[in-house]
């Protein structure tokens, strides 16, 4: 009996460390900003990053926080999102200009109202309908903040920067958020409206590396997306140096490039100095690094 008490004891405490590890990975939100996480002095940050909040993923289509909450439950990542503005301004995940691809209906973005998109089910990449509704933004940000998430907010071309920044701010999710910017304009205007946020800043070689350098952002609000392509191992010394954290964007070719030649390429990708892998494969590509 006291045998039988003892491995009972012992398999709940196996039990519970591992119902609890994956949770454990996320409690970073709890006690550091975004700009305190992801510096290269550290390392108990997320290395990857999901693309559109998860692509490729039967009856799981992208930008879509049932999406989002299936993948969470399982690794421990970053979530990329895309924001786009409807018709009556409301601000929810969305990538492309219209609803056509991604969904069982149709028309621009701008030119529907919310209420009207909510008619509509989300379509995962194989072409099932799902139950699932286009997200507001409010929502999935509060879900972040429940569940200790990080996103990387891709904002689109319609919609004002002010518009996203307004809405982290008003959910109190600045410590869930880091901004998407594509030039050294962009980064700058971010800073100023949010001087408190990290900011995924593109830096694809020394010369875009040179041009943020001379800004007034500081290097601790700056996460360095690299491109879709390997740099040259002088850049990410050069950025590692400047404590900044970097993403390569494994999603598209580099990621075909592993399904062919073997998931050990992202794990090689990650010692060549990608420190973040961005992906379409964020299952493999989890597994081959952690």
């Amino acid at each position: 009996m006291k045998k039988f008490k003892l491995q009972y004891v012992l398999f709940l405490s196996v039990l519970f460390v591992f119902t609890n590890c994956k949770s454990d990975k996320n409690n970073y939100t709890e006690k550091s900003k975004p700009v305190e996480i992801f510096r290269t002095s550290k390392s108990d940050y997320p290395n990857i990053s999901v693309h559109r909040g998860g692509k490729g993923l039967k009856n799981y289509p992208e930008n879509c926080l049932e999406t989002i909450q299936y993948i969470n439950d399982n690794i421990s990542a970053i979530f990329e999102v895309d924001v786009a503005q409807t018709k009556d301004g409301q601000l929810i995940l969305m990538h492309d200009n219209s609803i056509d691809r991604t969904t069982n209906g149709s028309g621009s973005v701008k030119n529907l109202t919310y209420d009207e998109i909510k008619n509509y089910n989300l379509i995962d990449d194989f072409g099932n309908q799902t139950n699932f509704k286009i997200p507001l933004f409010s929502e999935v940000l509060d879900w972040c903040k429940t569940n200790n998430v990080i996103l990387t907010v891709d904002i689109k071309r319609s919609v004002r920067q002010k518009d996203v920044i307004d809405a982290i701010k008003k959910a109190k999710a600045e410590d869930n958020s880091i901004i998407i910017t594509y030039d050294v304009v962009q980064a700058q205007s971010a800073y100023k409206l949010a001087p408190e946020l990290l900011l995924s800043v593109s830096a694809r070689n020394h010369e875009e590396l040179d041009r943020l350098l001379q800004t007034e952002i500081p290097t601790e609000n700056m996460i360095a997306f690299t491109g879709t392509r390997l740099s040259n191992a002088s850049l990410y010394k050069r950025l590692h140096d400047e404590n900044i954290v970097c993403i390569l964007g494994t999603l598209g070719n580099l990621d075909k490039q592993a399904e062919v030649r073997g998931e050990e390429m992202y794990k090689r990708w990650h010692k060549f100095g990608a420190d973040v892998l961005a992906t379409d494969r964020p299952f493999e590509a989890y597994k081959a690094i952690n």
